[in-house]
């Protein structure tokens, strides 16, 4: 008895020295010939997404290898100094073994560890969809530049399709891996693109495993998810101020107070989506103007120059503001917004009543409330 609780209680300090490997080492053959010498970088990114370097080496008789300690796995990635492109991997600690051409880093073999396994998986299918992507972009280079417009109609239909059905394959795989860290950074650009209503993000995040919750880009959806609380629909729209294009300072209240309806415009000169956005704001302002309705721009640009060309050429005619910081603008970063164009429409308390509202779908609800 005495020795079978000797052998079992030896059996379960190995299990666990064994479940939590020490450090990480990355062992990698690349194919094709690659020159002796060749500096290879192993990076990663930033808080403000910036590639850093976490280590180099070279490359000998066609191969590398890099060793450390990762306190939690990360998406990194292989560069090569000779070489186009990338290699992405999750760095975790464990053996990893990867293996690719060095002359096509996008089809790198990844295996050793549970989140490269399932990384792999992933982008095995993710290379098939942009396959595809790529196939249909060349047809419809070609069908355009033989002036075949019926046939370059028909893909462009076809290509919004398949971006559903790519959009539909990430969402499926990360609500059916809710254990593998590429689901998280998925719900991370699914959220950022606002490609999904907000309940559907929450409801996928909320389906997470507690360990990738726990990891950094967990900790940013999160983070993101209860921002997006001070502005959802029902509640009181933060208020806040900043400058106009003639220098003066204007708050949201100063506009709310003078109407029935605000629509918080968050745009930039250069985003092409928004400048295409404007003329039909601009219809709707000239319509509905004098029952109620304000607008009140709120610009993402870093050039003076190029916002206040871009509020006269399109004609919007309503109040403006900026502080020329692109995303790090505090207003964008009060309402969370992280792409545009992205739209507030408030009622005559300040109250935000709907989101994102364009085209034909603007009009409608305005008219429904000031009419």
């Amino acid at each position: 008895m005495r020795n079978a609780l000797a052998i079992f209680l030896a059996v379960l300090f190995l299990a666990s020295c064994q479940s939590k490997p020490e450090g990480y080492t990355l062992n990698v053959t690349v194919t094709g010939e690659p020159e002796n010498g060749t500096t290879v970088f192993l990076r990663t990114t930033d808080s403000l997404n910036q590639l850093i370097d976490l280590d180099t080496t070279t490359i000998e008789n066609g191969v590398f290898s890099f060793t450390g300690t990762q306190a939690e796995p990360r998406l990194s990635y292989i560069f090569l100094e000779s070489g186009r492109g990338n290699v992405p991997l999750i760095l975790e600690n464990g053996d990893i073994k990867i293996r690719f051409p060095k002359d096509s880093m996008t089809y790198a073999k990844l295996e050793g560890t549970r989140q490269n396994d399932l990384f792999m998986n992933f982008l095995e299918e993710s290379r098939v969809l942009s396959e595809k992507a790529m196939s249909m972009q060349n047809d419809m280079r070609m069908a355009a530049q033989q002036r075949d417009t019926a046939t370059v109609t028909a893909l462009r239909e076809e290509f919004i399709e398949f971006q559903e059905e790519a959009k539909s394959f990430n969402v499926e795989f990360a609500k059916n891996n809710p254990d593998a860290l590429i689901s998280a950074l998925i719900i991370g650009n699914l959220m950022a693109g606002k490609a999904l209503p907000q309940e559907e993000i929450k409801a996928m995040f909320e389906g997470l495993s507690p360990e990738v919750k726990a990891s950094e880009p967990g900790k940013r959806i999160k983070e993101q998810l209860d921002k997006m609380k001070s502005t959802e629909v029902g509640v009181k729209a933060p208020n806040f101020s900043a400058p106009t294009p003639d220098g003066d300072v204007l708050a949201l209240t100063d506009v709310t107070t003078k109407g029935k309806l605000t629509l918080v415009d968050f745009w930039a000169a250069w985003c092409r989506p928004c400048r295409a956005e404007n003329p039909n704001i601009v219809s709707v302002y000239h319509k509905y103007k004098d029952k109620g309705f304000n607008v009140i721009g709120v610009s993402l640009d870093t050039r003076a120059e190029d916002w206040k060309q871009a509020i006269e050429s399109d004609g919007l005619a309503w109040n403006h503001i900026s502080n020329l910081k692109r995303f790090q603008d505090p207003i964008a970063q009060l309402y969370n917004i992280n792409a545009i164009p992205a739209a507030f429409l408030l009622d005559e308390n300040g109250v935000i009543i709907a989101k994102d509202l364009r085209g034909p779908a603007l009009e409608q609800k305005v008219a429904e409330v000031l009419n």
